[in-house]
């Protein structure tokens, strides 16, 4: 957010918090968010690199593309492990899966 609208918000009295704060999430399910977020971010990107269609890597995964699709989005009820599996069928190794986990997708 730019420093001009939060003054303003903040002018109009109300506060400006984080995420974590407003829905009370503990530092743990902060840090299992992030670490969920990162994993379908790196599955989407890793998964355009290799130039594979969400149907494709559903094949592999013996899945349906719109779970892929769930995955990529983030969706609470896909698991993490399910998000590292498919990382894995898309050609992802053991260190770019450790990168992401240690530093998020993007950074």
């Amino acid at each position: 957010m730019d420093a001009t609208k939060r003054e303003r918000i903040e002018a109009a009295g109300f506060r400006v918090g984080t995420v974590s704060e407003f829905l009370e999430l503990t530092p743990e399910e902060r840090e299992l968010v992030e670490l969920r977020l990162a994993l379908s971010t790196a599955l989407k990107g890793h998964r355009l690199k290799e130039r594979l269609s969400q149907e494709r890597l559903a094949r592999r995964l013996n899945s349906s593309q719109s779970r892929v699709a769930k995955m990529e989005a983030g969706d609470s009820s896909v698991s993490i492990d399910l998000l590292i599996r498919a990382l894995l069928a898309a050609g992802a190794t053991r260190k770019e899966l450790a990168h992401v986990i240690a530093d998020g997708a993007g950074e």
